[in-house]
């Protein structure tokens, strides 16, 4: 049996944003729809290392779409000059469960991570939105970058990192790239990256606010993806009680972000503030965005439907372009 292995550059290549964005909103829909099967992620911590092991399987049956991702989170790791996370997943034949593809999952994390905040802005972010504030400087905040950038017109980026260094490189490698405007700039505080923000991005590690909802403009739509444990908190509780919440899962939204665990515990909101899965949205179940003023936020704790999707969309470009390596398992 052959199956192929697509490195992170073949994924890249396979994986344009635009078509993760679509991808990314069929899998929301199905998800919504109950059409898929995918159990909440599993965990195994190492806290010796700050680490975790995320096991995440799905299959959109309907659509013969099939993965699971292995996912490594070690938060020593930066100070050791190795990454973050790493990350692999398996595409599978749904209809006989035969491996079709291991391919590299950092970059397909990355991407597909970025296009659920792409489908999401492009729900709920106001149309003539054309300024973004991001918050963090890692590889997932050039994919939330690069995904607004390919629903709205955004004409400036305001860039904030706890580390001045890493974001003025991030803001010099970002400028001009696809429909990245040239202006982009690091900024040394998150109150002046949101200022007058029509679009604001969090994609950090952090176990405390990293915005605050006095410094957001009215009418902001802001996309929160790196908290994906109830200890992590990325956005205030102030700008939870404040906004429309619409989420990917409310299953896991629940359980498994601080993003809305601390504001419940804390008793500024209940279940029912989140108004909607985003695939609700998507669906025509629920509405989005009611007024020009109205303060929108999508919590993405990242669903392995989306893994599914996207890989598959990856692969099908990899097998007509010939990407990757074809190897006997």
């Amino acid at each position: 049996m052959k199956i192929r292995i697509l490195s992170c550059d073949d994924v890249r290549q396979a994986l344009p944003m635009k078509a993760a964005i679509e991808a990314s909103k069929r899998a929301f829909s199905r998800l919504s729809n109950g059409r898929v099967e995918m159990p909440l992620r599993s965990r195994v911590h190492v806290p010796e290392q700050d680490g975790v092991l995320l096991t995440m399987p799905a299959a959109l049956l309907e659509d013969s779409e099939m993965a699971v991702k292995l996912v490594t989170v070690f938060g020593e790791n930066p100070a050791r000059g190795f990454p973050l996370i790493h990350a692999v997943v398996l595409v599978l034949d749904a209809e006989n469960g035969q491996i079709l593809s291991l391919m590299d999952g950092e970059v397909l994390t990355a991407v597909r991570t970025g296009a659920g905040v792409g489908a999401a802005t492009d729900l709920l972010a106001p149309q003539e939105s054309n300024s973004v504030a991001i918050i963090g400087s890692g590889k997932q905040a050039g994919a939330q970058l690069d995904a607004v950038c390919s629903v709205r017109d955004i004409q400036q980026a305001r860039i904030y990192s706890p580390n001045p260094e890493h974001a003025q490189s991030f803001a010099e490698k970002m400028s001009g790239i696809g429909s990245i405007p040239k202006d982009v700039r690091a900024v040394s505080s998150s109150a002046k990256a949101l200022k007058d923000a029509d679009i604001v991005c969090t994609a950090t590690t952090s176990t405390t606010p990293v915005i605050s909802f006095e410094h957001l403009k009215a009418g902001a739509h802001v996309n929160a993806v790196g908290s994906f444990q109830p200890t992590m908190q990325e956005i205030d509780g102030e700008t939870i009680r404040n906004a429309l919440v619409v989420v990917d899962s409310r299953e896991s939204a629940l359980i498994e972000t601080g993003d809305i665990v601390t504001p419940l515990k804390q008793g500024l909101i209940t279940p029912e503030h989140i108004h909607a899965e985003i695939g609700e949205i998507i669906n025509g179940a629920k509405n989005g965005r009611s007024s020009k003023d109205q303060l929108t936020f999508f919590k993405s704790c990242g669903v392995a439907v989306q893994d599914a999707a996207t890989a598959a969309i990856a692969l099908k470009n990899a097998e007509r372009e010939n990407l990757g390596t074809l190897a006997n398992l």
